[in-house]
């Protein structure tokens, strides 16, 4: 690329501190970074027009994992394990909030449900029969109990009666919220620059040089929070999820408020706007979806549309608005990665799907741990 002398001497030129990914990590950790150094120069790479992963792709849930989820997570994690995943994801969504304010976030405290198939009997009853159990557990971060068992009252069909109702969950405007962060960024004195699409790094001595798609540059720490197209860098313990969404156009009349979650947390929807908006269903084809391509597949377009029409809407008329994907990362286990990959290159990584809970916390973490 031919860089003038102005463009070299402003952009590229004694850089402290380079962040790959313009998401919510990545934001998070430049206003961290800046904190930390005040007259540090910090400069973002985005391979997107816009943050082109999950941040601004996803549903706007402020959740922490519904009461299927977290009883799963009991299987495989110490109980310990996962009060300190949910800590960590409620510190996150805390600071998100304290961040960017309840306001400019369009912060909706409506609760979440959770909704069991009529074929999921046996999970809706194992649930229920261990609600008090989890919320034993949960109580020391909440004070309170968290999740509690309540009627039908949407007019839902073909699925059990009674949904579990969590009352700290709530939505936010995900445009909004990555908007509101991008202007503080800028506010600081951080450049971002997009359409940079990263293809390697290699570590010097004192520094690293960054090579992208159409030129190269030298900063003294590289902070990777590229989460779901991590692998592409060469990042162990993560791969790439894709979510598929759609919405409807305006319904009126809507009745629906609040975030629900159906088939452990593999389908989820909201409203927005006297939308609905739908995402999930990636478990009916875990490999194929396990791709960086921002595309839709039949058969899970068809699958949304069926849950729209014979479960969330069945006495409603409906038309589809638009369709999207963005792409998670996630791991083996659901801890975030963190960590330092060399002396001077560290990682914010695998948020497994809670992007918006602990991507916050997660860049702050990831700007300590390059400080």
């Amino acid at each position: 690329m031919n860089f003038s002398y102005w463009e070299k001497e402003t952009w590229f030129k004694q850089i402290d501190f380079t962040i790959i990914g313009s998401g919510i990590t990545g934001l998070s950790c430049a206003l961290q970074l800046r904190k930390n150094h005040p007259n540090a120069k910090i400069l973002i790479l985005e391979r997107g027009l816009l943050p082109n992963g999950a941040s601004t792709k996803n549903a706007g849930f402020a959740c922490f994992g519904s009461a299927s989820e977290l009883l799963d997570d009991l299987k495989n994690h110490s109980k310990e394990e996962m009060i300190a995943l949910v800590q960590h994801r409620v510190g996150g969504l805390q600071l998100l909030r304290e961040t960017i304010g309840d306001t400019a976030l369009e912060f909706k405290s409506y609760g979440g449900y959770e909704l069991f198939t009529e074929e999921n009997k046996t999970l809706f009853k194992t649930c229920v029969s261990q609600l008090d159990e989890l919320n034993n557990l949960l109580f020391p971060i909440f004070k309170k109990k968290v999740f509690s068992v309540v009627d039908n009252n949407f007019g839902f069909k073909k699925i059990q009666q009674q949904l579990i109702f969590n009352q700290f969950e709530g939505q936010l405007n995900t445009g909004k919220m990555m908007q509101a962060l991008v202007q503080k960024v800028h506010h600081a004195n951080i450049q971002i620059l997009n359409g940079v699409e990263v293809l390697k790094y290699e570590e010097n001595q004192n520094s690293v040089k960054v090579i992208t798609k159409n030129f190269e540059l030298e900063t003294q720490k590289l902070c990777i929070a590229t989460n779901g197209f991590a692998k592409k860098l060469n990042i162990d313990g993560v791969k790439p999820a894709r979510a598929q969404v759609l919405i409807t156009k305006p319904i009126k009349n809507l009745h629906i408020k609040g975030t629900f979650h159906l088939e452990e947390g593999y389908y989820y929807f909201r409203n927005i706007d006297n939308r609905i908006l739908l995402g999930g269903g990636r478990n009916l084809a875990i490999k194929d979806e396990e791709t960086t391509q921002m595309a839709q597949t039949t058969l899970i377009q068809r699958k949304l549309e069926e849950l729209l029409r014979e479960v969330i809407l069945p006495e409603t008329s409906f038309e589809i608005d638009q369709r999207w994907s963005g792409i998670m990362g996630v791991g083996n286990q659901k801890k975030p990665l963190l960590k330092n990959l060399s002396p001077n290159v560290f990682c914010g990584v695998r948020l497994g799907g809670m992007g918006v809970a602990m991507g916050s916390l997660v860049g702050k973490e990831l700007a300590n741990l390059a400080t």
